[in-house]
C-alpha cells in the first residue's frame, strides 16, 4: 500500500482507539449504577435496573447506532456527530451486559462479610465501598476484559454511519487497491494487536487488584499449599526431612 493509503488506515485505527475508550468508560459507569442498582434494598430501583438491562440486552447495537443516529434526531431534534452517537448507542448496550457482571460478582462476596459490616454497624454505602467493592471488583476483571474486547469488535459498527473508523477506512482502501484479501488481513492483525494489549493490561489489573487485598497469585498458591499440607501431612512431611 502507499503511503496516503496507510496514512487512512492509521487514522481509522486511532479512531476505533477513541471510540472504544470513550465508549468503554461510558459502559462502566453504566455497569456500576445499573449493577449496583440491581442489588439494592428496594424493589423499584431493582425493577428499573432490571428493565433496562433486558431491553438493552435485547436489542441489536447495530439497530440501536441507527436508532440514536437517524431516529433521535427526528423524534428530540437532538443530533449527534457520528463520534458521540457511537459511543452513546455502544455504551449504554454493553453497559447492560456489565451490569449483570457487577451484579454477579457483588452476590457472590460471602454472606459472612455483609453480615459482619452490619454488625461493626457500617451504613449500606459504606457497606458497599469499604467491603463488597474491594472483593468483587478483582472477580469483574476477567469477564470485563472479555466485555471489552467484543466492544471492540462492536466498533465497527460505526462505519454504517459513515464514521472513519478502522473498518470505514479499510473498505476505501480495499476499493482503492481492489484487493480485499491483504487489506483484510491487515485488518485482522491490527485487531488482534489492540485485543492483546487489552488483554494484558486488564491482567495486570487484576493482579494488581488482588494484591491489594492478599489475593495474587503467590500468596493464594501458598495459602493453599499451606491448607494442603495441614490437612495431608505431605508438605509438613518434606520440611521436615529438608
Amino acid at each position: 500500500m502507499t503511503t496516503g493509503l496507510w496514512e487512512l488506515v492509521l487514522k481509522g485505527v486511532w479512531t476505533t482507539v477513541q471510540l472504544l475508550v470513550l465508549s468503554a468508560l461510558l459502559a462502566a459507569a453504566v455497569s456500576f449504577v445499573v449493577g449496583i442498582a440491581r442489588t439494592h434494598r428496594l424493589r423499584t430501583v431493582r425493577f428499573v435496573a432490571g428493565f433496562y438491562t433486558e431491553v438493552f440486552r435485547g436489542t441489536s447495537a447495530l439497530v440501536m447506532i441507527f436508532w440514536v443516529f437517524f431516529v433521535l434526531p427526528i423524534a428530540f431534534g437532538w443530533q449527534l456527530v457520528p463520534m458521540w452517537a457511537g459511543t452513546l448507542a455502544l455504551g449504554l448496550t454493553y453497559g447492560a451486559y456489565g451490569s449483570e457482571i457487577v451484579r454477579g460478582a457483588l452476590n457472590a462476596v460471602d454472606a459472612a462479610q455483609k453480615e459482619g459490616g452490619i454488625a461493626l454497624g457500617f451504613t449500606p454505602w459504606q457497606r458497599l465501598r469499604l467491603i463488597l467493592l474491594p472483593q468483587a471488583v478483582p472477580e469483574m476483571i476477567p469477564s470485563f476484559c472479555n466485555l471489552v474486547i467484543e466492544l471492540l469488535k462492536g466498533t465497527a459498527l460505526v462505519s454504517v454511519m459513515g464514521m472513519g473508523d478502522l473498518a470505514f477506512s479499510a473498505n476505501l482502501v480495499r476499493l482503492a487497491l481492489q484487493e480485499s484479501a491483504e487489506v483484510y488481513t491487515y485488518v485482522l492483525l491490527i485487531y488482534f494487536v489492540i485485543a492483546f494489549v487489552i488483554t494484558r493490561l486488564m491482567r495486570a489489573l487484576e493482579k494488581r487488584l488482588k494484591a491489594g487485598i492478599g489475593r495474587d497469585p503467590g500468596t493464594e498458591r501458598t495459602a493453599r499449599a499451606a491448607k494442603r499440607a495441614q490437612t495431608t501431612g505431605v508438605g509438613a512431611a518434606g520440611g521436615g526431612a529438608a
